[in-house]
């Protein structure tokens, strides 16, 4: 049995919920752990047949304790976002899995991060700057982890239904839009295809032709 730790799940129904959901939708004998910080939305999940508790990610003993009991065959799932605490988080996230001798985990963090730097323009850099730095320090924790990896860098994150039309690019520039239930769909086509292959792609859907 599949067993995810995910993190980053909220009620806003981000990418995180998204995948919590297509699991519980396709693959409901998965065993979900999920952390969240609403004590309510917590319940809600746990009807829904998740395992779902109560606190922040940048509680070590918390995240510790929550990699032994997903288990060292587990596969972690963050989703973290915000601009301040994100490198953090997912720092105290990578170090607990580490120690629990769980062997593999997804980063989702945006395009922009690492050597797609150059790809934001000015205007972006000054808006959401700071954020992409924050996941560009998580990036290389993982990457110089023992972990084996996988990083998605999502493009402008948009709601709406599944296109199946979204694409990974590696190690080239792209720009574009992407719909989180197609990024959800494909972080959970990525794990049970085994494709977990410390590697960082850039994804967006080309089909996509999105103005502000």
């Amino acid at each position: 049995m599949q067993t995810l730790l995910i993190f980053g799940v909220s009620p806003k129904q981000g990418t995180g919920f998204q995948i919590a959901h297509l699991v519980k939708q396709y693959h409901a004998n998965w065993r979900c752990i999920v952390l969240v910080r609403d004590a309510d939305f917590a319940n809600q999940l746990t009807k829904q047949g998740f395992e779902a508790h109560v606190g922040d990610a940048t509680d070590y003993t918390l995240v510790k304790n929550l990699c032994k009991l997903a288990g060292s065959e587990a596969t972690i799932i963050s989703t973290l976002g915000g601009e301040t605490g994100n490198y953090l988080a997912q720092r105290v996230i990578i170090d607990c899995a580490e120690q629990s001798s769980i062997k593999q985990m997804v980063l989702v963090t945006s395009l922009g991060c690492g050597d797609s730097w150059s790809m934001l323009s000015e205007r972006a850099k000054q808006a959401f700057g700071n954020a992409v730095r924050e996941k560009s320090l998580a990036e290389v924790w993982l990457q110089t982890s023992q972990l084996n990896f996988l990083i998605l860098r999502p493009g402008g994150l948009r709601n709406g239904e599944m296109t199946l039309k979204a694409e990974c690019y590696y190690q080239q520039e792209v720009h574009g839009f992407i719909y989180r239930t197609d990024l959800a769909k494909m972080v959970i086509d990525k794990i049970v295809n085994q494709q977990i292959d410390n590697r960082a792609y850039s994804v967006v859907d080309p089909s996509l032709n999105i103005t502000y």
